[in-house]
Parts: structure tokens; sequence; C-alpha cells
């Protein structure tokens, strides 16, 4: 009699109830009619739509009536009861017939150990896969939209990170989870330097984005970092300047979200995009068609509320380190161009590279003085910074005088601490511009640097 007196719920086994919430739960988020619309119209890069019920960002299926053809586009803005769509490819082919159905979901990218050793495009299509590279076949999806790590959850950057040039492992240390930008002018060997850097990291895994590249420097850049599986740790994502503005911008997205992918596993990973200004030119194709306003040089307001969204992912989270390079095109003077004043300001140091350098032909060209390392203090012994301070000082002196040693109006004598420069400044450049042909390992680095400071 007293079970006759319980409700009907209360003695139900909890496995029945449990199965019965998440059915209907199940049944809420389920659309008994697929929602879709059409296509109403092409406007140079973009598809519009009438579709309902869609949400920014949604990944949208468009499919040609009578063929089994499907494309993807994302939704990029909405106006009223039309949708803006950026589609994943070329317009060529859409006409007002074409049925557009909304995913309910956003765009993902299949991530795992098998992209180790490959070249791919920005969807995660591989294009490449390099010889004897055998990850294990887990596979997961990774969001490309995702947020980045809670500031309090970041572990602090505390350890440094040796790159095997130099005059950055000396001068300008970058720690293990910092967000690097090189500055530079086109020929001051920004690629070269960024080849450098993914040959020679002392990383876990390296993940490298290529923007808006002609293909020519592409397929040199992965025999150059890429021979025969030389580079069994790096991944290579690719999006050439033919490709469409979204997907220059997702080929970004894609090896954020990769890194992100080793990161959260414990790996010790680096990121590498070149170069945020073509992925600044394509996130501005993507707003001006969608009717932004140009505020800054032609960009949009869009721009510089992505690149922030973009740069804090990078860095570290509880379970791994993510170091991040970004080369930037400086075109004009540094403080008129809207893309490298914003980035520099975003970012936790600067590499800037000199074209006068350059053309002297000294590499890597840079510009010492101009440059900074944010968390170099935190990363060397006080040795390596007093030498390191020491070195600069140095530098700025030689860089008063030598107007006057050109000229021959220097004289000998009167300064010991500027004749020191002098003396030194051959030595110097060959520590900073050598050219080494065998990248320097972190303790050679430090030595040289502590035995041009005595």
């Amino acid at each position: 009699m007293a079970c006759a007196n319980r409700s009907p719920r209360s003695w139900r086994p909890r496995a029945v109830v449990e199965a019965l919430a998440r059915l209907e739960k199940a049944i809420d988020q389920t659309r008994t009619r697929r929602a879709s619309g059409r296509v109403t119209g092409v406007s140079g890069l973009l598809v519009r739509a009438n579709v309902p019920a869609v949400r920014i960002g949604e990944l949208c299926e468009l499919r040609e009536p009578g063929t089994d053809e499907v494309r993807f586009a994302d939704v990029v803005g909405i106006e009223g009861e039309t949708a803006l769509l950026s589609l994943h490819g070329t317009t060529r082919g859409i006409s007002v017939r074409t049925e557009v159905i909304p995913t309910g979901r956003e765009p993902v990218i299949v991530v795992g150990d098998f992209l180790l050793g490959a070249v791919i495009d920005a969807h995660g299509n591989i294009i490449r896969k390099a010889e004897g590279v055998a990850g294990r076949a887990d596979k997961t999806n990774q969001p490309l939209y995702a947020p980045p790590p809670a500031p309090l959850t970041r572990r602090p950057v505390a350890r440094h990170l040796p790159v095997g040039i130099p005059a950055i492992d000396g001068l300008l240390t970058c720690g293990e989870g910092q967000r690097i930008g090189i500055f530079g002018p086109p020929g001051a060997g920004k690629s070269t330097l960024v080849s450098d850097i993914v040959k020679n990291v002392d990383a876990d895994v390296v993940v490298c984005a290529l923007v808006g590249e002609r293909g020519r420097e592409i397929g040199e850049f992965v025999e150059l970092v890429m021979p025969a599986g030389a580079r069994s740790n790096a991944v290579l994502v690719t999006a050439t300047s033919e490709r469409p503005a979204l997907e220059r911008f997702k080929a970004v997205l894609t090896a954020t979200a990769i890194a992100e992918h080793f990161r959260d596993r414990g790996k010790r990973v680096v990121l590498v995009v070149d170069s945020v200004t073509r992925l600044a030119r394509a996130l501005r194709e993507i707003g001006l068609a969608a009717g932004e306003p140009p505020v800054r040089r032609g960009f949009p307001p869009s721009v510089f509320a992505l690149l922030p969204q973009i740069f804090e992912r990078a860095g570290n989270s509880t379970e791994g380190t993510m170091t991040a390079f970004y080369t930037v095109l400086v075109e004009g003077e540094e403080r008129t161009d809207p893309i490298a004043e914003e980035t520099r300001a975003l970012l936790d140091g600067h590499i800037v590279l000199s074209d006068r350098i350059a053309q002297a032909g000294q590499f890597p060209a840079i510009d010492i003085l101009a440059s900074r390392s944010r968390t170099m203090n935190a990363v060397v012994t006080e040795t390596h910074r007093r030498a390191s301070d020491r070195l600069r000082s140095m530098l700025a002196l030689y860089k008063e005088v030598e107007l006057l040693i050109r000229v021959g109006e220097y004289q000998e004598g009167r300064d010991a601490v500027i004749d020191e420069a002098v003396r030194k400044r051959a030595q110097i450049g060959n520590f900073l511009f050598g050219g080494h042909a065998k990248a320097l390992s972190f303790e050679e680095t430090v030595a040289r640097l502590l035995e041009l400071a005595r």
C-alpha cells in the first residue's frame, strides 16, 4: 500500500529517468521539418539568401537541385530576413534555384596526430603527407571559433624558448607562451626568418599558416622546411592569394585550432602565421562586402575587433604552452599603418626588420634597438640580462657616432666607452648578422654574448 502512494516518477529506476530526460532534450532540439531557404542574389563575394533562424557564424549547406553537388558557407551577416553567406570557394555556379540549409552548428576542424608532417588547406584537407610520418589514428573535432583561455587559468611565461638565432636568443629572448610580432617592409627577410624559426625552434609541435602567399613561395617553403619528413612534428596550413577571402581567414583559424588541440594535450607548441597583413586584407574584403563602413585606411571595424580575438587564443593554458610568431608587412611608416600599429599594441614583443640593414646584405636584418621582448626578463638569468643590456648600450653608442666615423671626424681617445663600442662593432655585427649556416644552441649563444659583453 505504501508503494501506491508514491508519485509515478519516484519509483522509476534512475537510469530510466535519465534516459527520458535525454530523450526530452533531444526532441526539443529536433527540427521536425528541415528548415531551408533559397538564394536571392549574389553580391560580389557574398551570397544572399532567405533562410529562417540562422545565427552569425553558423555553417550552411548549399545544394544544387538535380545534382549531388554540395557546398558550404558561413553566415557573416544578417539583414532582416536575409542572411549574408560567405562561401568556402567561389560563387561560380550559384543560382536562384540553389537551396540553402542551416546545419545548426559552427565550423569545426578534424584534428589529431595524423596531421603531423602534413600540408593541408584551410578546410583540413591533406594536400601532402610527409613520407615515413605515421601518427596515431585518433581524431577529434576542434571548433574554429574557440574562446581564448581564461586569464586566471593561464600559466605564466617562465621558461625561455630557443629558436637557434643568436640575435633573438641573445638579445630578444622569447618565452614559452609569448606572442611575438615580426615587423618589416617588403624584401627585409620576414619569410626567411620565419623558415629559420620553424626549422630550428625547440618545440614538440610546430603549426605554420601561410596566408595569401604565391603558390611558388609555398612550394619553396615546403621544400626548405619539410624536406623528406625533416619536420615530422610540423603542420603547414596554406591558402594562396587567389583563394576566397573567407578561406584565407580560415587558414589562420585552422592553424590556431590545431595548435590549441596539441597545447591542450600538454605539448609545447609553436604557432607561426605569415602574415597578419594578408589576414587583415581578407577580413577587409569580407567586412566591406557585408556592408561595413571603412574607418581606418579602408579597414572596417570588424578587423580591429577580430585581431585581438585571434591573438588571445595563443599563450599558455593549464595543460601546455603555445608560443606564437606573427609576421606583419609594414607599408610606409609603421605609425601610419593601422594593422602594424594595432598588432604591436596587442602582442608581447616585436622584432623589427630594417630595410637599411637588409640592403647592406646583413641577415637576419633585425634592428635590435627598435625591437623588444616583453617577457625576456622573466626567462633569463641576471647575468644574461646584464650582458644583453651592455650590448644594446654599445649598439646605441655606436649609432650616435656612426656619422662622424663615416665622414672621418671621429677621434679615438676622447671617450673610453664609445671607443670600446667602436672597437667591438665588427664582432657584435658578426654575432648578430653572421648568417650562421648552423643554428647555435642557446648555451652557445649565451656564452658568446657574455664574451662580447666583457
